[in-house]
C-alpha cells in the first residue's frame, strides 16, 4: 500500500531548502502534509521496513540519504528492521 503523502514529503526533500529546514524544524515540515501518527512515529523512529511498504524505493532512499542514514546502516535496518 502506497502512502501519497509520506510519498509526496520524500519527493519534496529532494529540494536542498526544504531538506535543510526538515533537519532543523522537523515537526514544521511534517505539519504540512496530512500524515496519520503511524506514519509520523515511523519517521521519528527510521522505521525502515514500515516506511519501505508505504512508498517508492527510489524515494525511501533518498529520504534517509537527505536526513544522514549511512548506507550500512540503512541496508541493516531494511533487512532487519
Amino acid at each position: 500500500m502506497r502512502d501519497y503523502w509520506l510519498s509526496k514529503l520524500f519527493f519534496d526533500l529532494q529540494s536542498p531548502a526544504t531538506a535543510a529546514e526538515f533537519r532543523t524544524a522537523r515537526e514544521r515540515v511534517l505539519a504540512r502534509y496530512p500524515l496519520d501518527e503511524g506514519v509520523k512515529r515511523a519517521i521519528a523512529e527510521n522505521d525502515v521496513p514500515f516506511l519501505a511498504a508505504r512508498t517508492n524505493p527510489y524515494l525511501l532512499r533518498y529520504y534517509f540519504f537527505a536526513v544522514g542514514m549511512k548506507d550500512d546502516e540503512f541496508i541493516r535496518r531494511l533487512n532487519h528492521g
